[in-house]
């Protein structure tokens, strides 16, 4: 059996999931594929050749974790919990074109690839949705470790194609079919600082929220304007009142690009390209200046690209690199 899962790319709502605002994230060219079956015997094989790697376990039950993000344990783990059932090991071969650590749900594409093929391949399979893939895959990757990431990665390498995801107040996704052109994927080649740049996108978001709802209990990152937020000067810094005033305005930008791509479906946005090149460059100009997501290479990078013609773009991924 092959099973393939292709990597994504964040539109809109760049570091905004785990604050519970929407998303907007694009499937790739690029997957991760896993072939083979059962072997004879209970100890799974695993064969990267793109790494040069190779890993061997027991199916013991549970799984122990021998390493961080043990990732294809803890797929198994999270199945069993779910009533899967193997009484067999696998031996299979791992192929992949997506860039490792490099903002494109290359962790996320494997673990929702390896638990397709499992659940597939159990003595009591059965097909799941792509949505339930998405979140067996979220919980093996985030919640089994006690990582701070949000679903988009999940739900987007799963479904595929373009979606909008909301997971508040609980998970809504619809599938979009805007007319986009082509993207360039430019790989730094630098180590991104996902915890270091969380460390102030997220919980220093999450610090700026609750001071500024003790001066005003009805502050909602979800409706309150962006114009609101210079009422809060007195109260935050002026590094704090800048991520709040980010945040506000990638929440707007975020609506106003999906507006946009479903009047490019319905053949009623003559200048698509042009806006969204523009909205994805007013993200980017968010991440850069005040999430401070990018990097000094990363912005030239992409001033290169709009120098040479390119209608818009952004740091993709977590950042640091």
């Amino acid at each position: 059996m092959k099973i393939s899962t292709p990597g994504r790319i964040c539109l809109f709502g760049e570091h905004q999931d785990y604050l519970g605002l929407p998303v907007v994230a694009a499937a790739i060219s690029r997957r991760i594929s896993i072939e083979g079956g059962k072997s004879s015997d209970d100890m799974v094989r695993l064969h990267l050749p793109d790494l040069n790697e190779e890993e061997a376990f027991l199916m013991e039950e549970p799984l122990p974790y021998v390493k961080e993000r043990d990732y294809f344990r803890s797929t198994i783990n999270v199945l069993r919990r779910r009533g899967f059932v193997f009484g067999q090991g696998f031996e299979v071969n791992i192929h992949g074109n997506i860039p490792i650590n490099s903002g494109t749900s290359s962790s996320s594409a494997l673990i929702v690839t390896w638990a397709n093929f499992l659940t597939q391949l159990a003595d009591n399979p059965k097909e799941l949705s792509s949505k339930e893939l998405g979140e067996i895959a979220n919980e093996a990757e985030v919640l089994e470790f006690g990582e701070p990431g949000g679903m988009m990665d999940h739900y987007s390498t799963a479904i595929g194609n373009v979606i909008y995801l909301e997971s508040v107040p609980k998970i809504h996704v619809e599938g979009l079919q805007p007319k986009l052109g082509a993207f360039v994927l430019g790989d730094s080649l630098q180590p991104k600082d996902t915890l270091g740049i969380l460390a102030r996108c997220r919980y220093g978001m999450e610090a700026i929220i609750t001071k500024v709802k003790q001066v005003d209990p009805t502050f909602s990152i979800f409706s309150t304007p962006l114009a609101q937020a210079d009422d809060y000067k007195a109260h935050l810094s002026l590094d704090e009142l800048g991520l709040l005033k980010a945040n506000l305005e990638d929440r707007d930008i975020l609506i106003e690009g999906k507006q946009l791509m479903l009047a490019s479906q319905n053949g009623t946005a003559p200048h698509f390209d042009q806006q969204f090149g523009q909205l994805l460059y007013r993200h980017f100009a968010n991440l850069r200046d005040h999430k401070r997501t990018s990097t000094d290479k990363i912005n030239r990078m992409v001033e290169a690209s709009m120098n040479a013609g390119a209608l818009g773009g952004k740091i993709n991924g977590s950042g640091g690199g």
